[in-house]
């Protein structure tokens, strides 16, 4: 005759797990959240596992391989839902991983057809950015592009992209630019906030603005933005704005200007808008 072997009344619950496929962790984080009743202990103050524990927990083993939450096990297993309810709720959720695949795939060849880290940018920004030559646009302005598109979204970036073209296509415009941005790095913590330079910059700053908006109607790109405009009317027609507001954005965002710096700014826009607008 063969020997029989005769199974256990109860195991312990290394044993327990190694049969169900699971860890002893595991198996005390089930009792933890109550999805699998806590045994009796033995003599030895272990827990021992009967056929019902294991039958319970082959079943959250299952459960677990097709996707069903430890929450929805729990509320299975209390009758507190049908299983039918919980593999609905569990289909939906999937359907929408499956979307956000789809979506974070299409992003991912969109980078890899764009570049990074334009690609990174919104597509009504790159699509206005996207003909430029490689390297002509700075690290500096696509983080310009960022912060901007994080203020007033995606066609506000479109917007001001223009200003970004010019400056890639314009060679002396780049230079006044960066001959500016090296004046406004030189008004630091030092710098008294009425200095007679404060003003004096400000005024180039508006002159260099203007000859901007001058390169940018002769090229066209105003006509471009009026454009993204009226599509932008016509897709938002209807739909609610949840983006926090600009003000809310700005307040948010770091700089660390000094208060000449500051000025110089608060200057510039009263040339080019008014008090009113440069108040606002």
């Amino acid at each position: 005759m063969y020997p029989t072997a005769m199974p256990p009344r109860e195991v312990k619950i290394g044993d327990a797990a190694v049969f169900a496929g699971t860890t002893p962790r595991a198996i005390r984080h089930y009792h933890q959240i109550g999805l699998l009743p806590e045994p009796e202990r033995g003599g030895d103050g272990r827990r021992r596992y009967g056929y019902d524990d294991m039958i319970r927990l082959l079943w959250i083993r299952r459960m677990s391989e097709a996707g069903i939450g430890l929450e929805d096990m729990r509320a299975a297993f209390d009758e507190a839902r049908d299983v039918e309810d919980v593999l609905g709720r569990l289909e939906e959720t999937l359907a929408a991983q499956e979307a956000e695949i789809r979506r974070q795939r299409t992003a991912v060849q969109r980078l890899r057809a764009v570049g990074s880290p334009l690609g990174l940018l919104s597509p009504l920004v790159t699509d206005r950015l996207r003909h430029l030559p490689s390297g002509a646009l700075r690290p500096s302005d696509l983080d310009t592009l960022l912060v901007t598109e994080r203020i007033f979204g995606p066609l506000g970036a479109a917007v001001q992209a223009s200003v970004f073209i010019v400056l890639a296509t314009h060679p002396a415009l780049r230079a006044e630019a960066d001959r500016l941005d090296a004046a406004d790095a030189a008004l630091d913590d030092t710098v008294d906030p009425y200095d007679p330079r404060v003003e004096e910059l400000a005024a180039q700053h508006c002159a260099h603005h203007e000859e901007l908006l001058q390169a940018i109607e002769a090229a066209g790109l105003d006509a471009d933005e009026e454009k993204l405009f009226e599509d932008d009317d016509a897709e938002a027609d209807g739909q609610e704005d949840v983006r926090m507001s600009a003000f809310e954005a700005v307040t948010k965002m770091p700089y660390g200007f000094s208060a000449a710096r500051t000025r110089c700014m608060e200057l510039t826009a009263r040339l080019l808008y008014g008090d009113h607008s440069a108040a606002g």
